[in-house]
């Protein structure tokens, strides 16, 4: 694909010297060319997309792009600005970053996992550079384990191979079959090369539900004192978040090796949303569709949420994910 892509490029000069070489000479012309295209990779990544093809990470717009896309999340956002500016800007790591996202539906995981990816590689998500697996939907059957466990270790080696800054993320981490995950240790380990192929400017991003109840007990409990969310520490809920992950036989991460040797970097809590960051959602979401903000409508979308605890109603119980679908019904043609 990206070669076509290469070729489509020179092609489309091919008509501004066509009249001035003889046809055989053209040929051979842009094959010389070609060859000297594919030759040059910053004249190759103009026509297609390149590993490290994004210029050096900017510290400023990571900032930027969490503090005007993911709210309520004070800690998730300082954990990340501080780990993936610190990993990308070092040279010679001495392992892949491994990020663990904890929280309930709708506090932000997925979009935390999309700003990664976009600050990384123009394309984000749809980069070649970056996999999303989806542990319902590529590993659904217990019985396939050992056959899930050898395609992984394929597809991760054979792209790493390709391009050593692959960004790899795996949702649904709750939901994987336990032991699965493991195939992945000698990746995310300290070792310079595994058969001649370094991993250590990967980044694996792991996202789940386990541990959501630990970091909305916590929450609560400030709230219920009178402190603001803002006062909560990594060193409050972080040990608790791994302990759980750890010890809860419905995750992926039951009694796995990249937690009992301590191969995951950051465990990073995504506090429940209120209220208040309901309404900033929607606010973002009117902007991205070309709307005005109508304060009104914004208003009236966060107040159809449901919340919890039952009687104070502190939490949204589904985050923004449903504040989407709902604004729709307010601009459908």
């Amino acid at each position: 694909m990206k070669l076509g892509r290469a070729v489509l490029g020179l092609l489309l000069l091919a008509p501004l010297v066509v009249r001035a070489v003889e046809p055989i000479s053209l040929g051979l012309a842009l094959a010389g060319v070609l060859t000297s295209y594919i030759s040059y990779p910053r004249l190759y990544c103009l026509f297609a997309e390149c590993c490290g093809q994004k210029r050096s990470l900017s510290r400023e717009v990571l900032q930027k792009d969490l503090d005007s896309k993911l709210f309520g999340q004070h800690l998730a956002k300082k954990v990340i600005l501080n780990a993936l500016s610190a990993f990308i800007s070092n040279p010679k790591p001495k392992k892949p970053l491994t990020l663990s996202l904890h929280g309930w539906t709708g506090t932000g995981k997925n979009f935390a996992s999309k700003i990664i990816a976009e600050n990384i590689y123009e394309g984000g998500l749809n980069s070649d550079y970056v996999h999303l697996f989806v542990a319902t939907l590529h590993f659904p059957h217990a019985s396939n384990i050992t056959l899930y466990k050898d395609q992984l270790q394929l597809w991760i080696r054979g792209n790493v191979s390709a391009c050593a800054r692959s960004i790899f993320i795996f949702d649904e981490m709750d939901k994987m079959h336990a032991g699965l995950i493991d195939a992945i240790k000698p990746f995310l380990d300290y070792y310079d090369h595994l058969d001649g192929v370094s991993y250590q400017k990967a980044i694996f991003i792991f996202l789940s539900n386990a541990g959501a109840e630990r970091i909305t007990d916590v929450a609560l409990d400030f709230w219920r004192s009178g402190r603001q969310r803002e006062e909560i520490k990594l060193k409050d809920l972080e040990p608790a978040l791994s302990l759980s992950a750890f010890n809860n036989q419905n995750s992926g991460f039951w009694h796995s090796s990249l937690i009992d040797r301590n191969l995951i970097d950051y465990f990073v809590p995504f506090l429940p949303l209120e209220y208040k960051h309901l309404k900033m959602c929607v606010r973002v979401e009117m902007q991205s569709r070309g709307y005005d903000v109508d304060e009104d409508i914004v208003t009236r979308v966060a107040e159809e949420m449901t919340f919890f605890p039952k009687e104070e109603r502190v939490f949204s119980d589904k985050g923004c994910k449903t504040v989407f679908t709902k604004l729709d019904y307010y601009y459908d043609d």
